[in-house]
């Protein structure tokens, strides 16, 4: 069984249940509105509802963007960054009572929700402010101006597992172009999202380039998708759902970027220090319960060191306590929801069944821990490649460990898979690693535990999606290109 905090969590003050949505600068009143069920994973109890949007409640906000966009594009750099860097500081003022926030409606360690969750917003915030300092929106090439405009009014739907920061990232950088958002967040975690709406309202921000309509993805955010005055769509979430907002927004040829999901692999080269690797792979498997697209859930270590490196993963893994989210030395929290925690013990179930080797955790319940969506953190051995679990999207903490016999084959297995989002390589030689990593057919590659970069473009190949976020590259998903021929 896995190591698990027996510290009790702390009392929790009541959380906030909102009544409206954030439309046109106003709290709009949704009182008559079908109430959806904001779910404690560490209690599986009840703790809020929001409000569930209609394609009525996207048409008037889609009409609130719609009206401040001329005004909003027309404003400054500098002005749009004086409002990003004040949404900044208001945001970290309120980052022990968002944190908890995020703590309760999806689970995630509270330390880790302070220092991820609340604090990465506040830096990607902070990092579109000084980049339009001295971005430059026009160019001369020739006897032609180029210009980057605003693309106009975009729609933001946004996922649970990283519930303020996926809404920021998207935000933050349509803000920073001179758009208008609706903003569509995730049903299973939507309270952060009226925390960022409520300090947008504090710092000003004019009414209309901010809108908030929670709801379903079958009922809001395919209104968004469809809405014909929806300028370009933004998502993050499943691929199946990618899918379906694409086609939804074909029928207006609305530009669409999209993160969707990955299988990413961390591959250990022969050179490299064992049990280094193991120590930095474990921990970004690990991560907010696994719960990150770009976790790399398949470990590539070397044949002849195919013993050793689970012995080493095994030690590892008893340093995740799994508990409370609030208890002091979690680790791992719950699973944000029932739905995620079913679909997670199946794969540990069903990779059993193919043939996998359990090295440590497994379907069973946490010791002690018989409320709440609580997983064993997992490592698995054995895994062939092209199994479910060695290709599939598990979103949990489980890992699969398989070996290669050189670096061709290694190659291979990392690229093997429909997915394309990210990854890692260790070595003992960094150019070695690098040189590895250019042939990961990835959009990310963290060579040695090189560290998360807000500048840096997000994004994915192949069925993890398409389209860049976080710095200039983020910034240009939502600017047009405009030439004119003097």
């Amino acid at each position: 069984m896995s190591r698990m905090t027996t510290t009790e969590p702390t009392v929790q003050p009541p959380v906030p249940t909102p009544t409206a949505f954030y439309v046109g600068g106003a709290w709009v009143p949704v009182d008559d509105r079908e109430r959806l069920s904001v779910v404690d994973p560490s209690t599986e109890q009840e703790v809020a509802t929001v409000p569930a949007g209609t394609a009525e409640d996207v048409d008037a906000a889609v009409r609130a963007a719609r009206g401040a966009f001329e005004g909003w594009a027309s404003r400054t750099p500098a002005e749009r960054a004086a409002f990003l860097s004040a949404t900044a500081d208001a945001l970290e003022a309120r980052t022990d009572e968002v944190a908890l926030l995020i703590s309760t409606e999806m689970g995630t360690p509270l330390a880790f929700s302070k220092a991820v969750q609340v604090g990465n917003p506040v830096r990607v915030l902070r990092s579109y402010a000084e980049l339009l300092v001295g971005y430059a929106f026009e160019e001369q090439i020739a006897n032609s101006l180029v210009v980057k405009e605003p693309i106009g009014v975009v729609g933001a739907i946004t996922p649970w597992n990283y519930p303020l920061h996926q809404v920021v990232a998207k935000v933050a950088a349509a803000l920073a172009a001179g758009c208008t958002v609706v903003l569509k967040p995730s049903e299973v975690a939507p309270l952060s999202a009226f925390a960022l709406a409520e300090v947008f309202d504090q710092v000003g921000l004019p009414p209309g380039v901010f809108n908030l309509v929670t709801g379903l993805g079958p009922v809001v955010g395919e209104a968004i998708a469809a809405h014909p005055d929806v300028d370009m769509v933004s998502f993050t979430g499943s691929t199946a759902a990618g899918k379906r907002v694409m086609a939804v927004a074909a029928e207006t040829v609305k530009k669409v970027s999209l993160e969707l999901g990955g299988k990413s692999a961390f591959v250990v080269l022969d050179d490299a220090d064992l049990g280094k690797a193991v120590k930095v792979g474990l921990a970004n498997c690990f991560i907010n319960g696994g719960q990150t697209c770009t976790a790399w859930t398949r470990m590539l270590v070397p044949a002849d060191r195919y013993d050793e490196a689970l012995e080493l993963l095994r030690a590892g893994a008893a340093k995740y306590p799994v508990g409370a989210p609030t208890a002091e030395g979690t680790r791992v929290g719950p699973l944000a929801n029932a739905r995620q925690y079913e679909k997670v013990v199946g794969f540990i179930a069903s990779a059993v069944q193919d043939g996998a080797r359990v090295v440590v955790g497994g379907p069973e319940r946490p010791e002690g821990l018989d409320t709440g969506y609580y997983v064993q953190p997992t490592v698995l051995a054995d895994v062939a490649p092209g199994s479910r679990v060695e290709q599939e999207e598990v979103f949990g903490p489980v890992l699969a460990v398989l070996p290669y016999a050189d670096e061709d084959e290694a190659a291979a297995i990392a690229n093997g898979t429909p997915y394309g989002l990210a990854g890692g390589v260790f070595s003992g030689d960094q150019e070695r690693g690098v040189a590895f990593a250019r042939r990961m057919r990835t959009g990310m590659v963290d060579v040695n535990g090189g560290r998360f970069n807000p500048l840096a473009p997000f994004g994915g190949y192949k069925q993890s999606g398409n389209g860049r976020e976080l710095g200039q590259y983020g910034l240009e998903e939502f600017l047009e290109v405009k030439s004119l021929q003097l």
